[in-house]
C-alpha cells in the first residue's frame, strides 16, 4: 500500500517524550528488530529528545521504515529551530558541550547509528539523521539514490500524497502522486494509480500517464510526476500533470520543470512529451507535492548537497511545510 513513508512526532515539550519513546520502542518491536538493538535505538531517541529539550525550539522527531537491496531499515530524523551550531563536527567529539554536561551525545548517537549525518546553521536550526538496519548494511552502489518524505495531513490516518518506483536492471521509473483533497479517497486514488503504475512496462513517463489516467477514471483523480532514469545512459525523462513541482539540480544551475494542466483520471491534455534531461549537467531532481511552498532555493542550505539527500528533504520540509494538507519531499541523486 502507498501512504506517508515518516511519521512525525512532536518534542516541543518534555511531557511528550515518554509517549514519543514508547511510540518508537513498538514500531521497532512491530519491525522486527532484535532486542539488543532496540535498546540501542532507545539511547539514540533518549539522546535525541535530550538535546531538543536542552538546545532546540519547535522539536519534532519523523520515524520512517523502509528497506534498501531487501534489508529492512528505520530512519530517525530530529528537526529543530534552535540556535544551531557553528562547527556541528567539533560538537561530535566527546567532551564537547555547551550546557555543562558530560557532551556525549551526538557522539552517541552517531556511534550507535548505521547512518549518521548533521545540518546545521547558526539561527536556523539543527536536523539530524540516525539510519539504523535490520541486518547488515548493503554496500554503497553507483546509481541512483531515492530519499522519499511524504507526511499525512495532521489528523489524517492515511496519506493524500504517494510514491512509488520500480527498477528493472539499469532502468528506474518512479511516481510522485497526490489525489485530490486528501484523506482515504485521496489514499484511494493514489494507490490506484500505483497498481497500474508498477504493471505498465513503457518506460514513457507520457505513455505510463496516459495510462494511469485510463486506469483511475472511477478515482477522484489526482496529479502526478512520473520520471524515468537510465543510468547506463545517464538520462532522465520526465513529465508532470498538475501542480506537482519538479527542480533539476546541477553542479552549476538549477531548473524548475513545468507541469502540464490537468487532472489525471478526468482530464489530461491531448499533445505531451516527455521532457529529456543528462545526469552530466543535472545530477539531482527534488518533487514536491503542493503540501510544501514552492518558492525555496538550495542555495538558502549552504553544503547541503555534499550530505545525505534526505537532509534536504527534510530542511525543505522544515521550512516551507503547510501543514494543513499532506506532504512530500522526494529527493534523487546519481552517485
Amino acid at each position: 500500500m502507498v501512504d506517508a513513508t515518516h511519521i512525525s512526532l512532536q518534542a516541543n515539550d518534555r511531557s511528550y517524550f515518554s509517549l514519543l519513546k514508547k511510540e518508537i520502542h513498538q514500531r521497532l518491536l512491530d519491525a522486527g528488530m532484535e532486542s539488543t538493538r532496540i535498546a540501542e535505538v532507545d539511547i539514540i531517541v533518549a539522546e535525541m529528545t535530550s538535546n531538543l529539550f536542552k538546545y532546540a525550539d519547535h522539536g519534532e522527531i519523523l520515524f520512517g521504515n523502509f528497506q534498501e537491496d531487501g534489508v529492512p531499515y528505520i530512519e530517525l530524523i530530529s528537526i529543530d529551530s534552535g540556535p544551531g551550531m557553528q562547527n556541528p563536527s567539533r560538537m561530535l567529539q566527546d567532551g564537547m558541550s555547551t550546557s555543562s554536561t558530560l557532551g556525549a551525545g551526538l557522539g552517541s548517537i552517531k556511534r550507535l547509528s548505521d547512518t549518521f549525518d548533521i545540518f546545521s546553521q547558526v539561527g536556523w536550526g539543527t536536523i539530524l539523521l540516525s539510519r539504523i538496519y535490520i541486518g547488515i548494511k548493503p554496500l554503497v552502489k553507483k546509481g541512483l539514490v531515492i530519499r522519499p518524505l511524504v507526511m499525512s495531513k495532521p489528523g489524517e490516518k492515511v496519506s493524500g500524497d504517494g510514491f512509488t518506483c520500480r527498477i528493472n536492471g539499469n532502468s528506474i521509473k518512479l511516481m510522485l502522486g497526490d489525489g485530490l483533497g486528501h484523506g482515504p479517497q485521496a489514499n484511494l486514488a493514489v494507490n490506484e494509480a500505483a497498481k497500474v503504475f508498477k504493471v505498465f512496462p513503457e518506460r514513457s513517463p507520457i505513455e505510463t500517464l496516459r495510462f494511469i489516467h485510463g486506469a483511475t477514471r472511477k478515482t477522484r483523480g489526482m496529479v502526478a510526476n512520473i520520471t524515468h532514469f537510465d543510468i547506463e545512459k545517464g538520462e532522465w525523462l520526465s513529465a508532470g500533470i498538475g501542480n506537482i513541482s519538479a527542480k533539476w539540480i546541477g553542479p552549476g544551475s538549477s531548473k524548475n520543470h513545468m507541469s502540464y494542466n490537468g487532472i489525471v483520471g478526468h482530464n489530461i491534455p491531448t499533445t505531451m512529451n516527455d521532457q529529456v534531461y543528462s545526469s552530466m549537467e543535472f545530477n539531482q531532481l527534488v518533487l514536491c507535492s503542493d503540501g510544501i511552498k514552492t518558492r525555496w532555493e538550495v542555495s538558502k542550505y549552504p553544503g547541503i548537497l555534499k550530505h545525505d539527500p534526505v537532509l534536504l528533504a527534510a530542511c525543505i520540509y522544515k521550512d516551507h511545510a503547510r501543514g494543513t494538507d499532506d506532504m512530500s519531499v522526494v529527493v534523487l541523486k546519481v552517485r
